[in-house]
């Protein structure tokens, strides 16, 4: 099982952990809320694994390739 699917899998657990603990105590109830706040953190992270996917492999070549002319930052 790939990083990204275990991600998903634990995004899919704690948002059904968070149906779960605001149907017990309530949409407007602190842990309700942080409930909700665990998944979003989540999100966010299998968000930011997939940004650093792409462009990945130009990034290597760049490193690796510094002098090449599309690798070239020019500043004005």
């Amino acid at each position: 099982m790939s990083k990204n699917e275990q991600l998903e899998k634990k995004i899919e657990a704690e948002r059904e952990n968070a149906r779960e603990t605001c149907g017990i105590d309530g949409a407007t109830s602190p842990k309700c809320a942080a409930a909700w706040d665990a998944v979003e953190e989540l999100q966010a992270e299998a968000s930011h694994q997939r940004e650093n996917e792409t462009g990945t492999e130009f990034n290597v070549y760049c490193d690796t390739n510094p002098d090449a002319v599309e690798c070239r930052v020019y500043e004005s």
